[in-house]
Parts: C-alpha cells; structure tokens; sequence
C-alpha cells in the first residue's frame, strides 16, 4: 500500500471519535423516575426503560426484549412471572401493533439469560419478546426511530407465592429511553477523510487489552469487514447491524479467543458506481479510500501487520477479490462468501490463504456467472486451481444445526491440511440456504472452525 499523504485524516484519537447513537444502559443509574407509573410495594417505582435488540445470524437486527430498572431489587421467593402480566406495543410509524410476550423475569442488569429458569432478585425487569413477530425489526434501509417506540402496560399484578405484591398492575404505560445492542454498543463510530477529500465513515472495536493499555508492547491481528451492497448508506450502523460479518468478531466469547481490532467502514450514499463492475468497493474513490484507512490505521494502533485479515460478503466478497490481487503482499488471509471478480488476476492470489463458499442457487450474484460480466466464485475457484492453487472443496446443507456445520468445516479443513493446501471452498446445496439463497453467510462467521483457521493464518 502506498504511503498517507498530508491530507489524510483519521478521527479516531481520543476526543475526535464521534459518539455512538445508542444509548448505554450505564445512564440509568441517574435518571428519575418516570412519571405517573404506581410504585409497587416491592420494588418501588421504575426508573427507566430500554429496549434490548440483537443482531442475528438470518433476521438481522431486532428487538428481542425490554428491560425496566426499579428503585429496588425485584424478590419473587420462588415465584414466576406470567407472559400474560405484561402487554408490549410497538409504535413504528404510523403503524402500533402488540409484541409476543415470550418470558418476564427479574435479572440484576439491563440483559437477558438465556437460562430455562433465568431470574435472579435484581433491579431490572426484563420482558422478552418473540424475535420473529413481525414487527420486531429494528431497522429497514436505515435504522429505524426506536426510542419511545415501545410502550409496557401491566395487565395483572405480580405477586410471591406467598401472596405479598411485588408489582401492582395499572391503567398507565410507561415507554422506553433507551436502546442497547449488545456488543454493537462497544464499536465506536468515527470518519475518515483520504488524500482526495473522499470520506469514509466507519466504526471500531478496539480489543479490551489494548483499551486497559494502550501503551503496553503487544500488537494485535486487525480484521477488516467489507459489508454488502445492501448496507450502502449513510447512517454509520447498518454495516454492524444487517448481518454479523463485524459483531461476530467482536463478541466476548470470540475476543477471549482471539483478541483483534475490528474494522468496519461503511460507504457512503450515493451510491460510487463508475460503471457496469465498479462497485461498491471496487469503485476507484473507495477502494483509494479503504486502502488509505487501513494504511493509517495500522500506523496508529498497534497491529500485527502481519496479521491483516479481509472479510467480506456479496460486494464485499467483490471487493475481496479486487483487493487480493492488487496488494498480494498485504494481507495474511481472507475469508470471502458470495463474490465475484475476475479470473486473469487470480494468478497474482494463490499463496494467499482463502477460505469461500457459496450457494450453488444464489439468484443475486449466481456462483458460477456471477455479475456485470465477472464470473461467481465456482468459476474464480477453477481460475486458482488453473494457476497452480491446490483447492479443496467441500459441499452440504446450509441449514445444518452448527454441531453439524462446524463438524463438516473441520473434516474439509483436515483435508486440506493433509493435501497441504490454503484454498478452501464451501458450496451450499440447492435449497438448504433459509431465507434467500443469497444470505450465505448466516453460518460462516458463527463456525469457530473457520474463524480458528482465519487467525491461524500469519503473513
């Protein structure tokens, strides 16, 4: 990559990166109560209210629960609280209409547990909602107005077993504040301005290591996410929010194991289109753009450049295959699902770890034909294979329960590994990929096999 000019400008250093839109749950602690709601004799009266969301592997973001803080810790004794004691409206719009009431339980922070009998004497309410209502969307094109969206009337008092009252129930509705997206909530946001005065914005998970020490000598592996054509706007969010390709990287459970800086810009509307395959990523003022933030970026944090890492899916995936073979010396490995590109410059690409897959039904980018007259991933596979990369291959349903997913993953990674070779590829049988052939990548970055043998991979 080239060197940054004088022009280029990051806003990533403590004080310039602009705040997130969500709210913390963290502000609850010093708001009053809300008024007009009847205090209960056992936990006192509510203090605030906000809505849990999660971002999923298929339905992207939803608003999966609300969470209600009370003056005082919720004591059942043992009791369980009806779905029938709470109704849950959604105001999205001009159109209200009730959310399914799945459990409700006390817990001692603004979060859901996943535990059959979950519920521990704690301040926090937290009603869960069926995510696959169909209003539980959280955003369309753009994220969508959530705050105040929500109202919670109780519609029976909540008692012990013993009888004492602990929630009285009442004619007023009380609506939520606040918004808080797990994990999401840790990215935060920020722009970038390239030597051309093109501007990327873009949000940043920096690994908690780093964050408790900023100065220490370690150097962590960089995972740069390219999102889908779908996810082309404005709104700095969607690239987190409209499929897992960045959160997954982020989560805890996956940070424990691989702790990492994680990259997600967005571009920006409209749409940078140059002609018939100068998409998205491959457009000339992004992809200039793109390779300057990574370019600034690891010279202002401290990462493993040997450690580069590109995800991408659909564009993505396109500008993943465009990247490669431009800078074939850069990046240590990629893992790229539902592209397209071309075949000549595969040549320049085969020492390079990839791991892709693809529906063999795909509608929107077929896996053979791809698009704008650049072949699907089938045909850039048979491209590599021709130029001298050993591929392995593999083929299965990609409705498979992810034991069973990630049990395939690891006997096609083994074979590869005895083959020695570096270039896996995934097709998906016809029919087995829910909710769109396209949405190929539900299972991809959820497989601990293929993130274990992304970060295994070092340049």
């Amino acid at each position: 990559m080239r060197d940054i000019t004088r022009r280029t400008a990051l806003t990533m250093a403590a004080g310039t990166v602009t705040a997130s839109t969500v709210i913390n749950a963290a502000t609850a602690t010093a708001d009053a109560p809300a008024p007009g709601l009847p205090a209960a004799s056992g936990a006192g009266p509510a203090l605030r209210t906000a809505l849990i969301t999660r971002v999923t592997p298929r339905n992207n973001w939803r608003v999966t629960a609300v969470a209600i803080r009370y003056t005082h810790p919720l004591q059942m004794h043992g009791g369980v609280i009806p779905p029938s004691a709470f109704q849950v409206t959604a105001d999205l719009g001009r159109q209200s209409a009730a959310r399914t009431v799945t459990r409700a339980y006390p817990n001692t922070a603004a979060r859901t547990d996943d535990h059959p009998k979950a519920g521990r004497p704690g301040r926090y309410l937290i009603i869960e909602l069926d995510p696959d209502d169909a209003n539980a969307q959280a955003s369309g094109t753009d994220p969508l107005p959530l705050h105040r969206a929500y109202a919670v009337r109780q519609m029976a008092d909540v008692r012990t077993p013993g009888g004492d009252l602990v929630l009285p129930a009442g004619p007023l509705a009380i609506r939520n504040d606040d918004v808080i997206t797990p994990v999401v909530d840790d990215f935060t946001a920020g722009s970038f301005t390239d030597s051309t005065g093109f501007e990327l914005a873009f949000r940043l998970y920096q690994p908690e290591g780093f964050v408790r020490r900023p100065g220490a000598a370690t150097r962590y592996p960089l995972v740069v996410t390219l999102h889908g054509g779908g996810e082309v706007a404005d709104n700095n969010m969607t690239q987190l929010t409209a499929n897992r390709i960045a959160v997954t990287f982020a989560k805890p459970e996956r940070q424990r194991r691989h702790p990492a800086f994680v990259l997600a810009p967005q571009i920006p509307l409209p749409r940078p289109m140059d002609g018939p395959d100068n998409t998205d990523w491959t457009d000339p003022k992004v992809r200039a753009a793109l390779v300057e933030l990574i370019d600034t970026f690891t010279k202002q944090r401290p990462v493993d450049t040997h450690r580069l890492y590109l995800v991408g899916l659909s564009s993505g995936a396109r500008g993943i295959f465009n990247l490669l073979p431009s800078y074939p010396h850069t990046f240590a490995a990629a893992l790229a699902t539902a592209g397209w590109g071309d075949p000549s410059t595969m040549e320049r690409i085969t020492h390079i770890p990839i791991w892709a897959d693809h529906s063999i039904d795909d509608p929107v980018v077929p896996y053979r034909e791809g698009r704008f007259g650049k072949p699907g991933t089938w045909t850039l596979m048979k491209a590599l294979e021709s130029a001298g990369a050993q591929i392995t291959r593999g083929e299965w349903a990609n409705d498979l329960p992810k034991p069973e997913f990630e049990a395939r993953s690891k006997a096609l990674l083994s074979r590869a590994r005895r083959a020695g070779s570096h270039v896996l590829f995934t097709s998906y049988t016809t029919g087995t990929t829910p909710v769109n052939p396209h949405f190929a990548w539900a299972q991809t970055y959820e497989n601990d096999v293929v993130i274990d043998w992304l970060f295994d991979q070092s340049r």
